[in-house]
């Protein structure tokens, strides 16, 4: 009877292994920007930092644009402020600066600082050029712009600075001048319409200590058709002309 029991009962099913469905399969990809401080002997809180008389006055004037209590608004043209009198980057203790003058934590500095990329975590050189090599520009020669570039820098690549700090080269995208492609931005000014030529002669200004006219290189004024006015060539139309009488 017992044996008959056994006999009937069935046997367990085999177990299926269980199949992980993973979100992604593609590999990471690290960013090239460290976003965690790291103490060095140029950048660490030890190093004192605190805005000039004239740029203080000026940052209490930005303050004053916002309600006390949310003067915290003003950490972004506060940072902007303090970056430039720190020669165009923004260290820990030009951040622990802004925190302590907008009563915020440093954390919340810190964020902002990390988030936005016109805020440079390193030193740059005096010039700092940057490539935009977004769509655009990219069909309108912005490679061969960029290695103009990097190879009349004494063949620097992007991301570097020149021996004597002068220049600082880095790739980016769209500056929002599609029209004027292809364009750099050099500190802040722009400079569009570029061919190697003209890039070359921007380059060598700046070297020796000169500002060359910003925007367009190729004669054109802003972004008007290069090959002459093509649309609204006639007297533009009168109050009411052309409309049904009762509308007169």
């Amino acid at each position: 009877m017992l044996a008959a029991i056994k006999l009937a009962r069935p046997f367990p099913a085999p177990r299926v292994a269980r199949q992980v469905r993973w979100l992604s399969s593609s590999l990471s990809r690290r960013s090239d920007a460290l976003f965690v401080h790291r103490d060095t002997p140029h950048n660490n809180p030890g190093i004192s930092f605190e805005f000039t008389p004239e740029n203080l006055k000026r940052a209490n004037e930005i303050i004053s644009h916002y309600p006390p209590q949310y003067k915290k608004a003003a950490v972004i043209p506060l940072l902007d402020l303090g970056q430039r009198q720190n020669k165009g980057w923004t260290s820990i203790s030009v951040m622990n600066y802004v925190a302590r003058l907008l009563e915020m934590p440093p954390m919340r500095v810190y964020e902002v600082a990390t988030f936005y990329t016109m805020f440079n975590r390193e030193p740059i050189g005096e010039n700092f050029v940057q490539v935009c090599t977004t769509t655009p520009c990219m069909l309108r020669g912005s490679t061969e712009i960029l290695e103009t570039v990097c190879s009349h820098l004494g063949g620097l690549k992007p991301g570097q600075t020149t021996k004597d700090d002068k220049f600082t080269v880095i790739e980016v995208e769209c500056q929002g001048a599609c029209s004027n492609a292809p364009m750099m931005v050099v500190n802040d000014d722009f400079y569009e319409d570029l061919t190697p030529t003209t890039t070359k002669a921007i380059l060598d200004a700046f070297s020796k200590g000169t500002k060359p006219k910003p925007g367009p290189q190729s004669g054109r004024h802003t972004s008007e058709n290069s090959a002459g006015l093509t649309a609204l060539t006639s007297k533009p139309y009168g109050p009411g002309e052309h409309c049904l009488p009762e509308f007169q």
